[in-house]
């Protein structure tokens, strides 16, 4: 059973979130993440990325992690260009009933975090989907002092160019948290 972990990033920082959320997701027996990325509008690629999602990743997956940088306190243009051409999908239900989880990234505090992760969750509720956040059970979500919101996971930029220990944490927890739902809904 793949969850599709799907993301946008220029600078890395929300690819780095992608990965810790797999290392969650591959937690799960039975479960495995599949990394796929929206590519950059204007082509510019690191060479190391991983393989442009298709619409038929999006069909095939049991769950969701969706994951974009914050921009003027929303989405990416190039993920919701993406979610608006995944209509064929929301007319036939294909996705309705799968769990979804999002996750951003900000170059700054207070530069709508939590703005951006509830743009990515409409578009999922439309398709039907079941929306994970993270519960305030998880440890690191009281004591963050840098990214990590109950309505997904984040990573606060501004000072600190690397993950922290508690926004790595929160992004596992994540995918952990859609891939033990997928699995019990299968």
């Amino acid at each position: 059973m793949d969850i599709l972990i799907l993301y946008y990033s220029r600078s890395g920082n929300t690819k780095a979130l992608a990965r810790q959320a797999a290392r969650g997701v591959e937690q799960i027996e039975g479960v495995t993440a599949r990394l796929r990325r929206i590519p950059c509008p204007d082509g510019d690629q690191p060479a190391d990325e991983d393989p442009e999602v298709s619409i038929e990743d999006l069909r095939e997956c049991r769950g969701l992690l969706l994951g974009s940088p914050t921009y003027f306190g929303g989405m990416a243009s190039a993920v919701k260009r993406f979610l608006e051409d995944s209509s064929g999908l929301w007319f036939r239900g294909e996705l309705t009933g799968h769990p979804a989880g999002v996750f951003t990234s900000t170059g700054s505090m207070h530069g709508g975090q939590e703005t951006t992760l509830l743009s990515m969750i409409v578009p999922l509720i439309h398709h039907g989907m079941l929306i994970t956040g993270i519960p305030y059970q998880e440890p690191a979500l009281v004591h963050t002092q840098t990214g990590g919101t109950p309505y997904g996971a984040s990573h606060t930029a501004n000072d600190h160019p690397q993950l922290s220990r508690d926004e790595r944490e929160l992004a596992r927890a994540l995918g952990a948290r859609v891939a033990e739902i997928a699995r019990k809904l299968a």
